[in-house]
């Protein structure tokens, strides 16, 4: 079969044909470079914190932060110390004998002179009677002598007697005036020994535990003790200071003391140093003192470890929040804003009011103090402050209602 000729309505559809053919590689091509391009975008806006600062910086950190001002506050000292009895008293049997009675219940108030055990009497009574009688021996033979060296006297004067005679009357007298007082000692001392048989409370207090029961064998010496008495009201509490602070308590010349417990509830009344040690101690370094409070309550116990303070009058300084400062090998810092940039500032620390550390040095008025991210944070890293308190990331009122009043238009149309 011959080949037709070549037309040209012939060769325009061979290449209209053709043409999707040749078009489809070209355009499979075009939308793989397409899409390459699109995830390249996006790897790099993630990479930048989704759209953040241009070059590819960290965006400023929030942080909140609180301005600090110069002010007066109180310098107050605290140390940890153990309250002790204003008075405390050892109960000692004072005479042998068996203890009859106990006649106090442990651990109650009891006043002074109030009978707190009772030993037999009955032997006591007995060499309280045999004294009294050689008392009243000696004092017989005492008027027997004293009638005979009267009536020697006048004998002697006239010679009627030997001087030698009259002598030995004399001396009978005296001997007999010496008898008389030793058996008047010796009643005295029976009629004491009787008493001790009663033992009563020394001074007024709160009664320990009862060493010796009822039927109990007591006697002088070094297991004499009964019992003993603290006197609870007022409360005595005892700490140290250090040497520098001993040196700014001594230039105070009111110092008013407060008693704390381990949460910083007050526990008694305002106090008052009652003793301040004049010689530092050379194995800790400390100057130990004494303070006196009210404890009519009883809320402080003998032998309780508490908080004591001392305020020793006023100083200037800046209150920071305890969060702020840090404690590092190079010593005391808090981070401040300077420039937009977080930038450490070492600081002179004090005592604590409230929550707050008393900055002495290392701040300036004004100075904006970070309180929050702090282990975040490295030196010229940039910062948005905020006041502390406020939500972080907080927008502004009318950022946050443009989106609603945007949807709410589109709903509407």
């Amino acid at each position: 079969m011959a080949s037709l000729p070549a037309s040209p309505a012939r060769a325009a559809a061979v290449q209209a044909v053709s043409a999707p053919r040749l078009r489809l590689p070209l355009l499979i091509s075009t939308l793989a470079a397409a899409v390459l391009l699109a995830a390249c975008g996006a790897k790099q806006q993630e990479g930048d914190g989704h759209g953040g600062a241009p070059g590819g910086a960290m965006p400023p950190m929030p942080v909140s932060v609180r301005s600090v001002k110069l002010e007066s506050v109180p310098l107050t000292l605290e140390a940890v110390g153990q309250a002790e009895g204003s008075k405390e008293v050892e109960v000692r049997a004072r005479v042998s004998g068996l203890i009859e009675r106990q006649l106090y219940q442990e651990g109650e108030r009891v006043k002074a002179g109030a009978p707190l055990y009772q030993i037999e009497r009955a032997p006591f009574e007995i060499a309280l009677q045999q004294a009294r009688a050689n008392l009243g021996q000696q004092t017989a033979q005492l008027e027997q002598a004293r009638r005979e060296a009267q009536r020697l006297k006048p004998l002697a004067e006239q010679q009627a007697v030997s001087q030698r005679e009259y002598d030995d009357a004399t001396s009978g007298l005296r001997l007999a005036e010496a008898a008389v007082a030793a058996a008047q000692a010796q009643v005295r001392e029976a009629e004491l020994n009787l008493s001790y048989t009663s033992v009563t409370a020394p001074i007024a207090g709160i009664s320990g535990r009862s060493q010796k029961s009822q039927g109990s064998l007591v006697s002088p010496g070094t297991d004499s003790l009964l019992t003993t008495v603290t006197q609870t009201d007022p409360i005595w509490v005892r700490f140290a200071f250090s040497e520098a602070e001993q040196s700014q308590l001594r230039d105070a010349r009111q110092a008013q003391v407060r008693l704390l417990d381990a949460n910083g509830k007050p526990l008694a009344a305002q106090g008052r140093l009652n003793f301040a040690g004049s010689t530092v101690d050379a194995r800790v370094g400390t100057v130990q003192l004494r303070a006196e409070f009210p404890n009519a309550d009883l809320a402080v116990l003998p032998g309780q470890f508490v908080r004591a303070q001392v305020v020793a009058g006023q100083v200037q300084g800046f209150l920071v929040p305890k969060a702020a400062v840090m404690q590092t090998d190079k010593g005391t810092l808090v981070w401040t804003v300077r420039d937009g940039k977080a930038t450490p500032a070492p600081v002179e620390v004090g005592n604590w009011v409230g929550g707050d550390w008393v900055v002495r040095k290392g701040l300036n008025e004004g100075d904006q103090v970070i309180v929050d991210n702090l282990m975040k944070l490295r030196p010229g890293a940039p910062v948005k402050p905020q006041a502390a308190g406020a939500a972080p990331g907080a927008a502004p009122a009318s950022a946050a209602s443009a989106p609603a009043a945007a949807s709410a238009a589109s709903a509407g149309q």
